[in-house]
């Protein structure tokens, strides 16, 4: 597993469908997705634009994390999320496309 300080997600060969799924499955997760999707740089955890709590939030973003959806880093006391888009392109082609095309 590769790590940013706290935040570990799987190495790209690790990443696993399954897992995938599920985690895109939660509407909240998926909203995410596409406002990282949307996003021209990274979204710092404050910066989701969702209805929950920030407890529910950081479980959010960490099963996001572990899935390989997302990568996080630490800059100062601030925290950056990533679509790993180009991992996810590359092991499931059309998966995050058709993901994000789909109505709401």
């Amino acid at each position: 597993m590769a790590a940013t300080q706290q935040y570990v997600y799987p190495d790209r060969d690790e990443i696993r469908i399954e897992a995938v799924l599920a985690a895109l499955a939660d509407p909240v997760r998926l909203d995410m997705v596409r406002q990282l999707a949307d996003a021209e740089s990274e979204i710092s955890c404050s910066g989701f634009d969702v209805a929950v709590t920030k407890s529910t939030l950081t479980h959010h973003l960490r099963t996001l994390r572990e899935a390989g959806i997302i990568m996080g880093r630490q800059q100062g006391t601030a925290r950056y999320n990533s679509l790993r888009r180009n991992d996810l392109d590359e092991l499931f082609p059309g998966l995050l496309q058709g993901v994000l095309a789909a109505r709401r």
